[in-house]
């Protein structure tokens, strides 16, 4: 019997690319997605990558995904964040699929954070209902589709970010290079986009927002985001967003607490 178990085990791992891994924890998941366990795994990764905050200009000589124990973890946020059959999942911080190791010049096509998201909220407990990627585009359109009615059951809806004050849990994008120009009026696109978002860990401070985002300044780092005083995003005086800004979307998270952190 033992033996039929252990064939049955190495079977279905072939059949999923050996990715059997996934914690049954997450996999289940034992526990339903909150927005205290987001936060606080959003702040458990910040805090393995040194507690870098966003100050002043970048240092272009530390690379931290590419030092010691953190390459390996930017590997297991494409190996844990992605689903199966994604072709970045044996990425790390300074390899490509085939451990070969790429040139630090390179790193913009290995760009992790959508991955970094994606782990976060996989391991939180998201279940099948998080739209795991690579991209950032994937999951914001979703979530517009989501506040459109077009598709159901996902864990997102898309924002007006002048008009939402996000909550820790949220996530808040912008679109990136080619996509600057993108708002939320013109979601969804048909095509995938480049973009960029964070996690919300911290409302509670005045004027700010504490935000955390994977492959800032090739790290896991924490942001500073100007808001208004009742919460949402606002310009760099602190003064209130016209849809001209660069914020492109909040993207809310459906659950039913109205957990936070503090930092």
């Amino acid at each position: 019997m033992k033996r039929f178990v252990l064939v049955v085990t190495l079977f279905l791992g072939a059949c999923t690319g050996g990715r059997m891994h996934i914690p049954p924890f997450a996999a289940k998941p034992f526990e339903p997605i909150s927005r205290q366990a987001v936060v606080a795994i959003a702040l458990r990764e910040w805090r393995l990558f040194g507690q870098p905050v966003v100050e002043g200009p970048p240092d272009p000589t530390v690379k931290a995904e590419r030092e010691p124990g953190l390459w390996q973890r930017v590997g297991e946020y494409w190996w844990l964040g992605l689903n199966a059959e994604a072709p970045e999942i044996a990425w790390t911080g300074k390899h490509d699929s085939q451990g070969r190791v790429f040139d630090a010049e390179q790193d913009g096509d290995f760009a992790w954070s959508a991955a970094f998201v994606s782990y976060v909220m996989r391991i939180a407990g998201a279940g099948a209902r998080f739209p795991y990627a690579a991209d950032h585009a994937h999951y914001i359109n979703i979530a517009k589709r989501m506040t459109l009615g077009s598709t159901e059951d996902w864990l997102l809806t898309a924002e007006r970010p002048e008009a939402y004050a996000p909550r820790p849990g949220d996530l808040i994008c912008f679109g990136r290079n080619r996509a600057g120009g993108l708002r939320y009026d013109d979601l969804p696109t048909a095509t995938l986009f480049p973009a960029h978002c964070d996690i919300v860990v911290d409302t509670s401070r005045r004027g700010v927002i504490a935000v955390i985002g994977g492959n800032i300044r090739d790290a896991v780092s924490m942001t500073y985001v100007p808001v208004t005083d009742d919460g949402k995003l606002a310009t760099a005086d602190g003064t209130v967003l016209d849809p001209r800004s660069p914020w492109m979307a909040v993207l809310r998270l459906r659950v039913s607490d109205d957990g936070g952190a503090s930092i």
